[in-house]
């Protein structure tokens, strides 16, 4: 009933910052699925008998995916998976279930935020027991299997049944089709009070979730409107599709313009929020107030206390490096440690485990706690609902309130997508090459003070992380810093952050692009952006 299949390596099985990313049609090569899968499990040990969890956003190729990751587990010796029904996990729903049922790990197939579709990007990453993304020794150890594998181990079977609830069997595993939804909404109710938030939608606070018809959809509509009490119709685009509608599933100022639009009308509801294509990412807006990521965190790590699961306060913050200093003024003012990561939501599962940070957040729409080892969108936009409940405040009041007492961090994201790679490593080749003389240097009237290529030291377990972004810091406190993402599937992407501290109440309302307005044409010029990239403008500003 196990069928040994032999193969040869394909190149670039490497996993970035949160999984394998290419195209659908890479992955649907013959083998390419199967090697990578088969990849994972060589690189796994103690697995027999234990339960696999498994499950994606919905998008194109999603079923074929799982039900080889089925037949494959069965082969490896797994004794059960637990399915989402349909296919449907969303990513922080994948790690409360591999959390609360002990399980050995979980496949998850999704590409976050990236576009869907035949023509779009597909992902398989794997999440250890702690329900979080495989640490890099894990994702090292996988890639250099890729790179040797010889054969696979697939189990012959007929497709599993995954639109019914239940168990069934492939050879002696057992396979459980489970409401994606269950676990994670009952793990909701015990960090936010549902009757705070349903006594604030029954006092006529409105609002408007746009699920980008992708895998929160579902989540969201059992709980903002079957149990929380708000409006039928808060939900829009909730049915996942296998393209998200013929749109981005990325929730940002581009993609999500069209809830922006509405929360800056004259109809705005109360609150906009939005989820991106495997729910870990989220959006805030008030009503004429776009919230940062980077401001929403710091928001979030400030008034947790005012929520049942946190209470008691919160032990530590962690943000990405490229993240906006606003959340370490509110750690200093709490009194714990704000502890500064590369990016990818792996980073913090040693924070999270030690107990030494509570809530995580990164700039790019990311922000999660120590209920999951993933961020998680929908937790976000319930923790804000709970503050505003609490506050009786409207969202532009809390964060005015909040630069009042903390000070503004006016920051920006310029990205450069789909850039020349070669062209791309020469731009941080020469940026790194220029670290030692920068410092001192005077670009357009900004006095560099220092300049470095960020490192991460894990306090943890003492593993050290290299090469993870330049940063250039003026001696206005404003700071630049240039990367290459790692979560793209075409060419580079040219990632630059910039950010300036603003103490002063009275210039707390400026445009952040007028704000920023001289950082930006020095981020553009220090490096030569157009000369080596031949790009004039960013492909997105967020």
């Amino acid at each position: 009933m196990i069928r040994v299949v032999a193969t040869t390596p394909f190149d670039g099985q490497k996993p970035g910052t949160s999984g394998l990313r290419k195209k659908v049609s890479v992955f649907q090569q013959p083998h390419y699925v199967e090697n990578f899968v088969q990849s994972i499990f060589d690189s796994l040990e103690g697995f027999e008998g234990e339960t696999l969890v498994i499950g994606g956003d919905g998008r194109f190729y999603n079923r074929e995916a799982i039900q080889i990751v089925v037949r494959m587990a069965a082969a490896a010796g797994f004794g059960r998976v637990m399915v989402g029904q349909g296919g449907i996990l969303s990513t922080p729903a994948a790690s409360c279930v591999i959390r609360k049922h002990e399980a050995f790990g979980g496949i998850i197939l999704s590409a976050s935020h990236n576009p869907g579709g035949e023509h779009g990007d597909f992902g398989i990453k794997y999440n250890v027991g702690n329900g979080g993304p495989a640490p890099e020794h894990v994702t090292d150890a996988i890639f250099e299997r890729s790179k040797a594998i010889r054969e696979y181990r697939i189990f012959d079977a007929p497709d599993v049944d995954l639109d019914t609830l239940g168990i069934t069997r492939v050879g002696d595993m057992v396979v459980d089709v489970v409401d994606p939804v269950e676990d994670y909404a009952e793990l909701m109710g015990t960090l936010f009070d549902f009757d705070a938030i349903r006594d604030l939608f029954a006092s006529g606070f409105t609002m408007r979730f746009d699920a980008m018809s992708a895998v929160t959809g579902p989540y969201a509509t059992a709980i903002l409107e079957e149990t929380l009490g708000a409006e039928a119709g808060t939900v829009v685009h909730g049915v996942p599709l296998p393209d998200f509608g013929g749109h981005h599933p990325d929730p940002n100022l581009v993609h999500a313009k069209s809830l922006y639009d509405l929360l800056m009308s004259d109809h705005a509801p109360d609150l906009g929020a939005a989820s991106d294509g495997d729910g870990d990412r989220n959006m805030i807006i008030g009503r004429g107030r776009f919230v940062t990521p980077s401001d929403s965190l710091a928001i979030i790590a400030a008034n947790a206390h005012l929520t049942p699961g946190y209470k008691a306060g919160i032990a530590g913050i962690a943000r990405s490096m490229p993240t906006s200093g606003s959340a370490d003024r509110v750690a200093e003012k709490l009194g714990v440690t704000c502890y500064e990561t590369p990016t990818g939501w792996k980073f913090f599962g040693n924070l999270l485990d030690a107990g030494l940070a509570t809530v995580c957040g990164e700039e790019s729409f990311g922000t999660g706690s120590n209920h999951v080892r993933e961020k998680d969108g929908l937790w976000a936009v319930l923790m804000w609902l709970n503050i505003l409940a609490i506050r009786r405040q409207g969202v532009d009041e809390i964060v005015g309130e909040h630069w009042a007492a903390f000070g503004r961090n006016y920051y920006t994201r310029h990205d450069y997508e789909e850039v020349d790679s070669a062209a791309a490593d020469g731009l941080m080749a020469e940026l790194r090459n220029r670290l030692d003389t920068l410092p001192g240097t005077v670009i357009q009237g900004l006095t560099v003070e220092r300049a470095d290529d960020f490192a991460y030291h894990d306090p943890v377990d003492g593993s050290v992380t290299t090469r993870q972004g330049v940063r250039v810091f003026f001696t206005d406190q404003s700071r630049i810093v240039y990367r290459l993402s790692g979560t793209g599937t075409a060419g580079a992407t040219l990632r630059v952050y910039i950010e300036r501290f603003e103490p002063d109440p009275a210039r707390h309302d400026l445009e952040t692009q007028s704000a920023l307005a001289d950082l930006i044409s020095v981020a553009r010029v220090l490096p030569d952006i157009e000369g080596r990239t031949g790009r004039k403008e960013p492909s997105v500003i967020t």
